[in-house]
């Protein structure tokens, strides 16, 4: 159910981080176990001769190795053994969960790279095209597109660029971004004038916060405010998977930060540090339910993508444990799936339930919750009908936008890709 890298137990610093921090962690020698593990796995794909299954990537730069032994149910989560003729009630699987998506509104096509969204009040768009930099204005009803302008200092590179982007309740004119730099990933806001030129909308961006890991791969990149008021920041670990257990290294985390990119001082494990959550691989999607309680989504490896539900302080076990591993210390996801199913990106909560965009799996997911469980088994729609999708974000009621993600450099987009899709879910 689980992948344990080896009995080694990172000891983790109990120095804090302030928004300022620049250089992120060192990372480990190259004769750690983990990063020899690495290695290995890398060169026998290379060689093609000792992995039956192959090597193939998960969908957002990581290395996706399948087990020969894995199986897999085409509706269910990833993993899940057919249970034989003479199970026990108690042994066989919950049913899947029940409901209906359907897709009410193609808004908008032909988007580039998309990557970030942020519904305005009054139902139009703002929506962030990863590779050019440009933030887009969508109308809500018309789906017409309107550039605001390009943020200057984004540098893409693979899985780089700019990413998410956020808008502050009740101060529409301010838009916070997260990029790649030439140096970092880092957070900037910045002022939105409407009554400007198309193309000319957006002030110069004011940095709030600096200096996470940038890589080719694994940039995190969501943002969001949560019910608090404070500003939500998934981060990934950049390809040093050390850097996920380094308390003094930004990547790898949730960072938790006032809108003006500062700890908050209350409800952080340290009242000096923004970080709030660590032992993550590269968190792109999360939201808050009803009860206020923060859900994320996160990539894995070569065994487990995973829902976690995320609380201040705690480990979430990466590189040191993928998926369910029952291990002291690490908590457990809530949920997982092979990466082939899954690679998840964006995620939302909706009529009660988390759902949860794939990107190498294409298909969305719905994780029925009943408190801090699931109530009933996850289910798939919409699986390789609109390929890759990004994002997922509550349009209110029992309606959601969903973001499609063709035109990422992994896709095989059509003539109207990338688009925004409206949906009913029930």
């Amino acid at each position: 159910m689980a992948t344990v890298r080896d009995a080694r137990r990172v000891q983790l610093p109990s120095r804090s981080l302030s928004s300022g921090a620049g250089a992120p962690g060192s990372p480990s020698p190259s004769g750690a176990p983990g990063r020899r593990a690495r290695r290995a796995a890398v060169a026998g794909c290379a060689a093609g001769a000792l992995l039956l299954a192959g090597c193939s990537s998960d969908g957002d730069g990581g290395l996706g190795v399948e087990s020969p032994s894995a199986s897999s149910k085409e509706d269910g989560p990833g993993g899940s053994a057919k249970p034989s003729e003479g199970a026990s009630p108690s042994e066989r699987p919950a049913p899947p969960a029940k409901g209906s998506v359907k897709v009410t509104t193609t808004l908008t096509t032909k988007l580039s790279s998309p990557w970030g969204l942020a519904p305005l009040p009054g139902g139009d768009l703002l929506v962030s095209q990863r590779d050019s930099g440009e933030i887009i204005r969508v109308d809500g009803k018309s789906g017409k597109k309107t550039k605001l302008g390009t943020v200057p200092g984004v540098a893409p590179e693979g899985e780089g660029g700019l990413l998410g982007i956020a808008v502050q309740p009740g101060q529409t004119s301010l838009i916070y971004a997260y990029f790649t730099t030439e140096s970092d990933n880092r957070v900037v806001r910045m002022a939105y004038d409407r009554e400007q030129r198309p193309g000319n909308q957006l002030a110069a961006p004011d940095t709030i916060f600096k200096g996470i890991p940038r890589g080719t791969v694994h940039n995190g990149g969501r943002i969001a405010f949560g019910p608090d008021k404070m500003l939500y920041v998934g981060t990934g670990e950049a390809g040093e998977e050390d850097l996920s257990q380094d308390k003094d290294s930004l990547g790898g985390k949730i960072l938790r930060m006032t809108p003006e990119g500062e700890p908050p001082g209350q409800g952080n494990p340290e009242r000096d540090s923004t970080v709030y959550s660590w032992g993550h691989r590269n968190v792109q999607g999360f939201d808050w339910d009803r009860e206020k309680r923060l859900w994320a989504s996160e990539f894995g490896q070569d065994t487990w993508d995973e829902l976690n539900l995320v609380e201040p302080g705690k480990n979430y076990g990466w590189p040191e444990a993928e998926g369910k591993a029952d291990e002291p210390g690490f908590v457990d996801p809530v949920e997982e799936w092979k990466p082939e199913q899954a690679s998840p990106s964006g995620l939302a909560v909706a009529r009660g339930s988390v759902w949860m965009a794939g990107l190498r799996g294409e298909r969305l997911w719905r994780i029925p919750l009943r408190g801090e469980k699931p109530s009933a088994k996850p289910r798939a729609f919409l699986k390789g009908k609109y390929g890759r999708l990004r994002t997922v974000v509550s349009a209110g009621g029992d309606s959601l936008w969903l973001v499609t993600s063709e035109t990422d450099s992994r896709g095989t987009p059509g003539e109207k890709d990338d688009r925004i899709l409206k949906l009913r879910v029930r």
